[in-house]
């Protein structure tokens, strides 16, 4: 299988680190000129500053992780793999700069990239229209994939989209507890009102409507008396959808009104800032999950303490982000090795869509994880209920904790 093939056996070795620039221009200077000509140049962007950068940056950490452990294996045939950065600011319009940059003057082989839903969105166009192969590794938003026919696209999603968040949290919220009363509270940005409208319609299919719903822009102080009336309307359960920081203020709210009921979110409120921020109204909050830590999954266990060696004093803010991206730029190497080195669009589309062997990755093992239909590497069974305790997630029912190590492969929908 070449050089490349021996990196899936790199299991922690810590020799030296790639430490490329995060800045909007390309990397210059002495650095610059030690990358060998026949380096091979991967585009990676994501928020590195911002009110995205907690999950920006544990992005661009699996990342650098991952190519680490490439180059010291080898790297891809012996060329080295070099990770060409670039900060979106989780802004839509440094997105699609940064897009422009990476295909049309980097020239990139292919780019690994977005968190943030609308800013995907609004550089999707850029990768489509200049046949550039683009994979998304946390943006979760439905419409992500959902832009172009998967026969035609040219992006591909490792991260759970948000209708199947939606609906595994509906499913537990109703169908498991029994619950009849939901309120939700979402963002005003593209991101919140495409949760809103999953939530709906999943309650909708269950004859439902929500109790209360609550919306709110980004920045908001206090959701407290938001809160007090889901509460006056009866409401069993909040579901929260927005990002890291609001989900916090959510959080916040619930304990500051003493809310006996439950609190869901999709998997921002996995994010470290939740727990910091809510005065402890996070204790028992859950969430969707792609990877939990479990003791009996020693990949990922590997993986977690690479990681942390990697980070440093850096936190890890977001273990979901840091795990799909680094599972992400191997799965795309295993792309271009399967091409023999060809990195024009069409090819590495035909390969992840064809894939002949499976990746096993630290989130989950991806056996044929896409197709000439669909390009979405998760179906519901592959994620779980995560939920905050003392500080840490951990898995919401025992049952899945001991589950935990068995391979999850995509199940049809």
């Amino acid at each position: 299988m070449g050089l490349y093939a021996r990196s899936w056996l790199v299991a922690g070795v810590m020799g030296f680190a790639l430490a490329w620039g995060v800045t909007a221009r390309a990397q210059s200077g002495p650095a610059a000129s030690a990358v060998p000509a026949n380096a091979l140049r991967v585009g990676f962007v994501c928020p590195f500053t911002g009110g995205s950068a907690d999950f920006g940056n544990s992005a661009r950490l699996g990342a650098e992780l991952a190519v680490r452990e490439i180059n010291e294996a080898g790297g891809f045939l012996g060329r080295q793999v070099v990770l060409v950065q670039r900060d979106d600011q989780a802004n839509p319009d440094r997105g699609r700069q940064a897009a422009e940059d990476l295909v049309k003057v980097e020239k990139v082989a292919f780019t690994v990239g977005y968190c943030n839903t609308g800013v995907t969105l609004k550089s999707i166009d850029v990768f489509q229209d200049n046949k550039h192969l683009l994979m998304v590794p946390v943006a979760t938003g439905s419409a992500v994939t959902a832009r172009y026919p998967a026969a035609q696209s040219y992006t591909f999603r490792l991260s759970p989209r948000d209708t199947l968040q939606a609906a595994f949290l509906v499913k537990d919220i109703v169908d498991r507890r029994g619950l009849t009363k939901v309120a939700v509270f979402a963002d005003r940005t593209g991101y919140g009102e495409g949760g809103l409208k999953d939530v709906l319609a999943f309650l909708a299919e269950r004859k439902l409507k929500p109790v209360h719903v609550s919306r709110f822009d980004l920045g908001v102080a206090s959701l407290r008396d938001e809160v007090q009336q889901a509460r006056a309307a009866g409401a069993q359960a909040l579901v929260g959808y927005t990002v890291g920081p609001e989900l916090a203020v959510l959080a916040r709210a619930k304990a500051e009104t003493r809310f006996e009921g439950l609190l869901y979110g999709p998997w921002p409120m996995s994010f470290r800032q939740v727990w910091d921020k809510s005065g402890g109204g996070a204790e028992g909050a859950m969430m969707v999950q792609s990877i939990i830590p479990n003791l009996a999954n020693e990949r990922r266990i590997s993986f977690i303490a690479r990681l942390k060696r990697q980070a440093g004093k850096e936190p890890v803010e977001s273990l979901m982000a840091a795990a799909q991206t680094y599972d992400a730029v191997h799965l795309m190497l295993r792309a271009l090795f399967q091409t023999r080195g060809d990195s024009r669009a069409d090819a590495l589309k035909g390969a992840l869509e064809n894939l002949e062997k499976p990746y096993v990755g630290v989130v989950t093992t991806y056996d044929r994880p896409f197709s000439a239909t669909d390009h979405d590497a998760f179906s519901l069974n592959m994620i779980w209920l995560g939920t905050w305790r003392q500080g840490e997630i951990r898995f919401q029912y025992a049952e899945d904790e001991k589950r935990a190590s068995y391979i999850r492969r995509k199940q049809g929908e």
